[in-house]
């Protein structure tokens, strides 16, 4: 039997890894097909290979199972640090995210990591870097956005064929370069 072969499969993998992760639904099914894995006598080693996590994840995710069953492999809350931030500041954060930065006396542009670490530290005196800040942005379902150019006067339909990205609609069909 022929092996699929995936275009950019470095890509594709990521891409799947990210979409386990998004809900604790799919994290949950993963863990069981690592368990699965181990139950067909795969070493740790290679379920951690095969899935994408380190021996210890697997060992871990086992030790879980055999002390407390399904309901141990379940992402329980309460796991992992507390927010910096309480529930009246989240709700606060995300209607200043809906403004303007200029809105809060900050340069024009859109928001980003340093900006919002900023931000955290004027409004709630909280002192988060670079990095956690745009972890905020991704749980809050913000995603970056670069703003793109316009010139004046250009041809729309010649910045229409130069775009990176096609418009959404139905796919165009090849045309043939045989004549009728």
């Amino acid at each position: 039997m022929r092996r699929f072969q995936f275009e950019d499969a470095e890509t594709t993998k990521v891409a799947l890894q990210q979409e386990i992760a998004r809900s604790s639904e799919s994290r949950y099914d993963h863990r069981l097909h690592g368990l699965l894995l181990l139950c067909r006598g795969m070493s740790s080693y290679e379920v951690g290979e095969t899935l994408g996590h380190s021996p210890r994840t697997i060992q871990y995710w086992y030790r879980r199972y055999q002390e407390g069953g399904f309901a141990a492999l379940m992402d329980a809350e309460g796991r992992g640090r507390r927010s910096s931030l309480n529930d009246a500041q989240w709700a606060q954060l995300a209607k200043d995210l809906r403004e303007s930065p200029e809105t809060f006396g900050y340069s024009p542009g859109p928001w980003d990591g340093n900006l919002l670490s900023h931000h955290l530290k004027q409004a709630f005196g909280l002192h988060l870097g670079t990095r956690q800040c745009q972890r905020i942005f991704h749980r809050m379902g913000f995603r970056r956005r670069k703003p793109r150019g316009v010139i004046a006067g250009a041809d729309p339909e010649a910045q229409k064929a130069y775009k990176k990205t096609p418009a959404m609609g139905p796919p165009e069909r090849p045309r043939s370069l045989e004549s009728g």
